[in-house]
């Protein structure tokens, strides 16, 4: 219970670290060759190795929305430290460059540890919502959120 209890606080101050754009810390319990894999083709979309690559993703994300809020529902932890999974719940909002829109959504990541270190992430969410949202970014002048997806 109490190694549940840490893992599950160290990811809530994951998704508190993406909030206020500390993208340093919102990466430092990642392995070095962490993979991230986040579903859709878009900006945001696309599958990356290792933890500078992953750290790119993350700027690019609060890049593209710089207003954008997590609200963590639910935290799950299951496993032993050397192969731990977890399940965090979420709603995400921002509001959008063109002064009438929001973008919203729901998801669930889902996380690999080994010992402490987050080996891997997996999103999941409305895909066709998050490209709906960054194609008004994309019309509203903001080109990174048309750009190829971040992928290593």
């Amino acid at each position: 219970m109490i190694y549940s209890s840490i893992v599950e606080k160290a990811i809530r101050q994951s998704f508190d670290d993406v909030n206020n754009h500390r993208w340093d810390d919102a990466v430092k319990g990642l392995s070095p060759n962490a993979y991230h894999r986040v579903s859709g083709i878009h900006a945001l979309g696309g599958e990356r190795h290792g933890k500078q690559a992953v750290k790119q993703w993350f700027e690019r994300m609060g890049r593209v929305f710089p207003t954008l809020h997590i609200e963590v529902d639910q935290v799950r932890v299951t496993g032993w430290p050397w192969n731990t999974t977890v399940f965090a719940k979420w709603r995400a909002k921002a509001k959008l460059l063109d002064g009438r829109s929001s973008y919203v959504n729901n998801g669930i990541h889902v996380f690999n540890l080994r010992w402490g270190k987050v080996h891997s992430i997996e999103e999941y969410f409305d895909s066709q919502a998050a490209d709906r949202a960054l194609a008004i970014q994309a019309g509203a002048g903001l080109d990174e959120a048309a750009a190829k997806p971040i992928a290593s």
